[in-house]
């Protein structure tokens, strides 16, 4: 339960503190090392864990496997095109452990945070101190990556450097199934309009199965928030019982949307369909897709053995739900992560607003850009605004006070591209994007070598 040492030495600047091994902390300390930059990388758990947490392995996956679309013409593809041009650690790892998810990234959960942990383990200038960094460090570099649910003594200490934090959403995680218990033969393998190679798994339901569904679901009693909860959920996390309030055809047009999933077995399209999503690479374990849940446990086992296929399921890990903090980063933070009121001092991952893996993986790149830079005795670079990264950095720190809400990788987030068809335009920015990360990894690796191995 150490306190991250004081500078005391006249070299003591030449190391960086990174506080949490999560995403965006694991992608910062990796960066670094590979410069050369001595790192003290702070992890409480497994001795001090979290409420979504469950092992103690490095950059964990808490939520879905899926670190979204793969593809360029997407926010999230783009973002991950743009870190494997900059040599990113962990998009690397998790090209390696993929597993088959149709157009997107998805990986085996418990291969990745194994090669995650070893690799960072394996850099003889990382140091990892498994403590609980119960204050911010008075070090010169100090990278905050404590992720969205910081421990209490943390939390307090933010809180109190930034006068109160203020601001949290929810975030939901979806089951996981033990792919033995499936009625296999109740479901099919295909993507929505044969666009993949048929990576998904589809129990489908007629109109009478929806509707017990439906009802049980609506009816279904929930974990109650507790008394200082305020029930703020942010639209991509929201739990499925929620949007199923909102009317039938939420869900319909949503996570269970049957559209392009013609059931090989009657040729037709059915009523709903439910997805599921290979775990690991075995296939052992699926994951509901999109039906990320805050109802109870013994809940959760009546309501969702009413889909066909899933009424003998052996549920691996419930869904949860869990309060996610994040800083009023435009008041708060520049575009290089750094903490407007001291320098050197920077914040990653999903506590600066950015909502997503790829995204926090980004945010502790940035961050340890930024931190190198001020190593050198340089200002931290601005990634270029054409850039998603640049986009979404910018987007977090800039806009007005009172209305910043956590924010994800989209198209809408970059400069307007020259008029003509979307799909003209996004290929544009798209080729924009990677041109102007390119252009930087050229003149900022040269300024101040990474060497990101």
């Amino acid at each position: 339960m150490a306190t991250p040492r004081s500078p005391g030495t006249d070299n003591s600047v030449a190391r960086v503190t990174v506080v949490g091994a999560g995403l965006a902390g694991s992608e910062a300390a990796l960066v670094l090392s590979a410069s050369g930059t001595p790192v003290d990388l702070f992890e409480m758990r497994p001795g001090v864990s979290s409420p979504a947490h469950q092992t103690g392995l490095f950059a964990e996956l808490v939520c879905s496997n899926s670190l979204g679309a793969d593809r360029a013409d997407s926010g999230k593809g783009l973002l991950k095109a743009e870190l494997r041009t900059l040599g990113s650690n962990l998009l690397r790892v998790a090209d390696r452990v993929r597993v088959p998810a149709g157009k997107a990234l998805a990986v085996d959960r418990e291969a990745f945070g194994k090669s995650v942990t070893e690799t960072v383990r394996a850099r003889r200038n990382i140091r990892v101190v498994e403590a609980e960094a119960r204050t911010i460090p008075d070090d010169p570099v100090v990278i905050i990556a404590c992720g969205p649910i910081p421990s209490e003594k943390i939390s307090g200490s933010i809180s109190g450097l930034l006068g109160g934090m203020g601001l949290y959403f929810y975030d939901a995680i979806s089951p996981i199934v033990d792919a033995s218990s499936l009625d296999m033969h109740r479901g099919f393998f295909a993507d929505r309009y044969g666009s993949g190679s048929g990576d998904y798994l589809n129990f489908p339901m007629t109109r009478p199965e929806w509707e017990a569904f439906f009802a049980a679901l609506v009816s279904a009693r929930v974990v109650p928030a507790r008394e200082f909860e305020e029930e703020r959920y942010f639209e991509s996390c929201m739990p499925v019982e929620v949007l199923a309030r909102r009317g039938q055809e939420t869900l319909l047009f949503g996570p269970m949307r049957p559209v392009g999933l013609r059931d090989p077995r009657t040729g037709r399209i059915p009523h709903a369909v439910v997805q599921l999503r290979r775990e690991n690479e075995a296939g052992t374990m699926f994951n509901l897709v999109g039906f990320q849940t805050k109802l109870t446990y013994p809940e959760q086992e009546r309501v969702f053995s009413l889909i066909p296929g899933l009424d003998r399921a052996k549920f691996l890990r419930y869904g949860s739900v869990h309060r996610n903090s994040f800083l009023d980063a435009p008041r708060h933070l520049h575009p290089g992560m750094e903490y407007r009121n001291r320098q050197g001092l920077f914040f990653a991952g999903q506590i600066t607003g950015v909502e997503g893996y790829v995204e926090s993986i980004a945010s502790g790149f940035v961050a340890a850009i930024s931190a190198a830079a001020r190593i050198a005795g340089k200002e931290p670079p601005e990634f270029p605004e054409e850039s998603m990264i640049g986009a979404l950095m910018r987007h977090i720190t800039t806009l007005p006070r009172g209305t910043f809400q956590p924010m994800n990788a989209n198209f809408g987030l970059l400069p307007l591209p020259p008029e003509g068809r979307k799909r003209e335009r996004k290929e544009w920015q798209a080729k924009r994007a990677l041109s102007s990360i390119e252009d930087f990894r050229r003149r900022i690796f040269n300024f101040n070598p990474l060497c990101v191995k």
